[in-house]
């Protein structure tokens, strides 16, 4: 896919170029911080959305994945990036996500600490270059970048509360970043190599003697990624640091999760899949299981969330408990239903950090910048009607728009039809109770059916939660004031989930290419040739043939 060429770096390079020139402007001149750091996120999209597309047009071609040399150092030498195919799901549901959250700054946000676009595009060439490399030492790296700018922007707006969850969440992801150290280093010194597609040849040669090693630094490296995850139990801190954070900063968070995602559904299938010898499903049982404990929990802690925030944090848990069993299964018709799960689920729960700021508005006026709006419950009219003659209040617009984005979150939380939350539950379930013909069908696993049980009632406690939330917020008795909401503030949670809307209607060509994206990554010989084979460009004093 030589076509990408330089474009390829661009995910990585323009957020860092953003970053740096924000860091030396001054902290007062907030509208042209934010104009630079717009624009760029728009760049990014633009620049995601081309690579998906150049990766899709060649996927019929004989190189199926772009790969960047840098240094111009081949692999396994030299650090290389990887375009596939859920590389580039990735990056453009990242710069989608980060469009929304930065636009829904702008309102106040933006203003209530320093440095807030340097963290923020700080933290998208983290995201970005976790996705794109193709060696565990820059993944590290990367992961290191993300996280930095995570620290800053999690305390971001200060406050006892999001200070004291803000260092919970620094002391965990330390942790993490520790025990990340230390499963590469011991993944290193039994296999001598750490560009993935390296080791995925290394891997089914590993002498027995060296295979107990190789699997402790695996399980290592898989428990760091699952705190960013948020499996069951290493999910304690998720629910509080989230639910506490600023809402732009909490709906970009929403993607750091699935960073532990698509590392795990990476590896898994490249360095343990069905050709690693006797490592073949390494840690597919955990996932499986571990999988279904986060979706109870996340489950019980939607039912038992008082406060919004603290409902959207406990959906993450069952979002990533879905995810996390999905690789478990080892199946790939589950894991292209799973990618539009991901897909919807992100989107939802972003908009859902976004609303929830509004919402509570509604229930704690004073708490907020607040217009009162006298008119929009009829108190200005020149004969006031009897109370006892009164047959109903008249639903202030900007209630009546939140009503109906919180109902449409409710909906895709729940997997009602007819968004896209039911579209990727339905084709996760399809996938599960229809055995694949062509490898064989047989019958149905026991824990095939607890997970099924398990997403379904997920579903109902989702729905639950949110009809009681809508009911307090939203059907309670009217104060006499209304927030005041931004059309600044309204239009990203609109476009994320006009975004899930488009997800339904499309959900044909988004489905074929999820399934073509599975099928990918549970056959990746086509992934190990391409990065293997790709050649240095020749240097213009290069001797040339003749």
């Amino acid at each position: 896919m030589e076509t990408a060429g330089h474009l390829m770096i661009m995910p990585i390079v323009l957020p860092l170029a953003a970053g740096a020139v924000l860091l030396l402007l001054d902290e007062r001149r907030h509208v042209v911080k934010a104009v630079i750091s717009i624009v760029s996120a728009l760049a990014l999209v633009v620049i995601a959305i081309a690579l998906l597309r150049l990766v899709d047009n060649a996927f019929a071609s004989s190189a199926t994945t772009g790969v960047y040399l840098l240094g111009n150092w081949p692999a396994p030498f030299g650090i290389v990036l990887v375009l596939d195919r859920l590389s580039a799901l990735m990056l453009v549901l990242t710069s989608v996500l980060a469009l929304a959250s930065l636009a829904f700054s702008l309102a106040r946000w933006h203003k209530a600490g320093p440095h807030f676009h340097t963290l923020f595009q700080f933290l998208l060439m983290g995201l970005n270059g976790a996705f794109l490399t193709g060696d565990l030492f820059n993944l590290f790296v990367f992961f290191e970048v993300l996280l930095a700018a995570s620290y800053g922007l999690v305390l971001h707006g200060s406050g006892p509360l999001r200070v004291k969850a803000g260092l919970h969440y620094i002391a965990v992801n330390l942790a993490a970043s520790s025990l990340f150290l230390i499963g590469v280093s011991l993944i290193y010194g039994v296999t001598g190599t750490l560009n993935m597609a390296d080791l995925a040849q290394r891997i089914p040669a590993v002498p027995a003697a060296d295979r107990m090693l190789l699997e402790a630094g695996a399980a290592v490296l898989g428990v760091a990624f699952l705190v960013k995850a948020g499996m069951w139990p290493l999910s304690f801190w998720l629910p509080g640091a989230y639910s506490a954070a600023a809402a732009p900063v909490a709906a970009i968070f929403v993607i750091m999760t699935k960073v532990g995602f698509y590392i795990l559904l990476r590896l898994s299938l490249l360095l343990f899949g069905v050709d690693a010898g006797a490592t073949a499903g390494f840690g597919d049982s955990w996932l499986l299981f571990g999988g279904m404990a986060t979706i109870a929990f996340g489950a019980i802690g939607v039912l038992a969330s008082q406060a919004v925030g603290r409902l959207a944090g406990f959906s993450i848990l069952v979002s990533s408990g879905t995810l996390l069993a999905a690789i478990g299964m080892a199946d790939a018709r589950v894991t292209a239903g799973a990618l539009f799960y991901m897909v919807s689920s992100t989107l939802t729960i972003g908009a859902f950090f976004l609303l929830t700021e509004l919402v509570e508005r509604v229930q704690d006026p004073a708490a907020h910048v607040l217009s009162v709006t006298m008119e929009a419950y009829r108190d200005d009219m020149e004969e006031p009607v009897p109370e006892q003659e009164e047959v109903g209040v008249a639903i202030p617009g900007t209630l009546a728009v939140l009503g109906i984005c919180f109902a449409a979150c409710g909906l895709l939380l729940a997997g009602l039809p007819p968004l896209s939350g039911f579209v990727g539950k339905f084709a996760l379930l399809t996938a599960m109770v229809r055995p694949d013909p062509v490898a064989g069908g047989g019958l149905i696993a026991g824990s095939t059916w607890i997970l099924v049980a398990l997403l379904i009632l997920s579903g109902l406690c989702a729905l639950i939660g949110t009809m009681r939330a809508g009911i307090q917020i939203f059907w309670a008795p009217i104060e006499g004031t209304v927030p005041r909401v931004l059309l600044l503030e309204i239009a990203p949670v609109a476009f994320l989930l006009t975004l899930c809307l488009l997800m339904t209607v499309q959900g044909g060509p988004m489905m074929r290419y999820m399934d073509a994206t599975a099928q990918s990554l549970h056959s990746p010989a086509d992934y190990l040739r391409d990065v293997l084979s790709t050649q240095p460009i020749p240097g213009p004093n290069a001797p040339r043939d003749k």
